[in-house]
This record gives C-alpha cells, structure tokens and sequence, in this order.
C-alpha cells in the first residue's frame, strides 16, 4: 500500500531530513534509510487509523477540478463548510489529494 502522504508533515519531513543528513555524512546507507521511511509510513498510518476515533464531514458549493493520476485523486473545491458536531468551519478554497493504494 502507499502510505506516502503522511510525509508531507512536518513529522516526516523532518524525518526525512535527517535521514538524508546521516546517509550524506556516511552515517547509514541508503537502503536502511529507505527501510526507515517505509517503516515510519507503516506505523503512522496504523497509528491513525487504530486512535483517530472523530469523523468529520464536509460539503463544497463546487467543484472546481479533479484529475486522478498515479492512483492519486486530486480535488479542488470552493467555498467548502467543515463541521464536526455543532462546529462548522468554512473555507474559500480547499485542495484535497487522497492516494488510492
């Protein structure tokens, strides 16, 4: 499964950066560090999905673009309310990217 999106956070960036420091300074090999990263992409999913218990729900005045590419799903949505319960959060404009594994 692709569980890559989860390095776009700072967790994994950072993560990220420091592998690449280690395997620049000759510290570890490039295939430990990508052992790491798969690692880190495993858990990070299975974390979520086992304590993330909220369910949030949205809806978009318009869609505005999709486009599904490499098993990755991209929509641009405007003028999007996110509500939790009783809260609602709304948004001009929203860009989501779901990777299909």
């Amino acid at each position: 499964m692709n569980y890559q999106l989860y390095r776009a956070s700072t967790l994994g960036t950072t993560l990220q950066a420091t592998l690449d420091e280690m395997v620049n300074g000759n510290l570890l090999s490039n295939d430990l560090a990508h052992k790491v990263l798969l690692k880190y992409d495993k858990s990070i999913s299975a974390a979520l999905s086992k304590r993330v218990k909220n369910k949030m729900q949205f809806k978009a005045e318009q869609l505005l673009n999709f486009r599904f590419c490499d098993n990755v799903w991209t929509l641009l949505l405007k003028n999007v309310e996110f509500s939790e319960g009783p809260q609602v959060l709304k948004v001009d404009l929203v860009k989501i990217v779901a990777c299909l594994g």
